[in-house]
């Protein structure tokens, strides 16, 4: 057999004499091939010659990943892979096979497309989805919150543990004090167990439906998505402008369709009796008590109160 000094003495490469001796040299020192080659003695000279391009292409890549500069910036052929070499036997003879294969940068930003496509925000800022901000920073910031983020984890864990809910949660507190990170942690975290999600920013989400009026499919298309989503958070409940319409034939329908079916979650700056008497006054029709009432029946007894305290982050943690 061939060594391996004795092939690469004859391996043909372009430049001058000396580039070509450093060339061989490198190749032949590099730890990688090293390793392989004394991994698999039975490879012959000739085997090896043929396969000099997948051996410079291995250690290239094997270096280029070893100074990963990040994935945006991946130097390999392609992009988030590099080059795995291994030996089988075909004809009673070993062959060297190379096989592209993805990096952990790849694995994560796949993972992390994934989850993004089992939650859909509506008027909510879609970074509020990708900060790795864990729950428990919030509560060593301000001590207040720390039962709000207490109850939040029980709620993935039991979810997990047991399945969707039936129930959701009210989280109410003053502005800034992180209401809207933690339902956005929570459907980030639940989406790692293959649960679907929607949030959406009700001041902004009433008044975009009113230009819905004329696309009716669009119009429909949005309401069923809410209606079958696994979890659905209305962000900032209480501070959008009531109008009929949207209380009886939007909310009324989705919330109708979700008791006792799936969760809804809230967060706001009104508790669930303030929220009725928002509920109960339209612009329109002014005071509709019965109606608020009607629509808090299915509000009320589908979630559990949770109380976030602390003083305004806004800016930092979300609403």
């Amino acid at each position: 057999m061939d060594s391996l000094s004795d092939v690469l003495k004859n391996m043909p490469i372009a430049g001058s004499l000396g580039q070509v001796e450093e060339k061989k040299r490198k190749l032949l020192e590099h730890p990688q091939i090293r390793k392989l080659i004394a991994e698999h003695p039975d490879l012959t000279g000739e085997t090896i010659r043929l396969n000099l391009p997948r051996l410079y292409q291995f250690a290239a890549e094997y270096d280029n990943c070893a100074a990963c500069p990040g994935l945006d910036l991946c130097p390999n052929d392609f992009t988030g892979h590099y080059t795995r070499l291994t030996v089988e036997e075909a004809g009673g003879l070993p062959q060297i096979i190379d096989r592209k294969v993805p990096c952990r940068k790849w694995k994560a930003r796949r993972t992390e497309m994934e989850l993004r496509r089992k939650i859909k925000s509506f008027y909510v800022d879609e970074q509020l989805l990708r900060r790795n901000y864990q729950p428990s920073e919030i509560a060593s910031l301000d001590p207040e919150r720390e039962s709000a983020v207490l109850k939040i984890g029980s709620y993935i864990r039991r979810t997990r543990e047991h399945g969707l809910q039936t129930k959701g949660l009210y989280l109410v507190g003053h502005f800034g004090t992180g209401k809207t990170f933690l339902m956005g942690y929570m459907l980030s975290e639940l989406a790692k167990s293959g649960y679907t999600g929607v949030i959406v920013y009700m001041p902004d989400f009433v008044e975009e439906l009113k230009g819905m009026f004329g696309q009716p499919d669009q119009l429909k298309e949005t309401i069923d998505l809410m209606k079958e989503t696994d979890l659905l958070v209305f962000d900032d409940i209480g501070a959008e402008n009531v109008n009929p319409w949207f209380r009886d034939h939007v909310l009324g329908s989705i919330l109708n369709y979700r008791m006792n079916r799936k969760p809804t979650f809230y967060t706001s700056n009104h508790d669930l009796d303030r929220l009725q008497e928002h509920f109960s006054f339209t612009a329109k029709e002014g005071e509709e008590a019965e109606r608020g009432e009607r629509l808090m029946e299915r509000i009320r007894p589908f979630v559990e109160v949770v109380a976030v305290g602390g003083v305004n982050k806004r800016g930092m943690f979300g609403t």
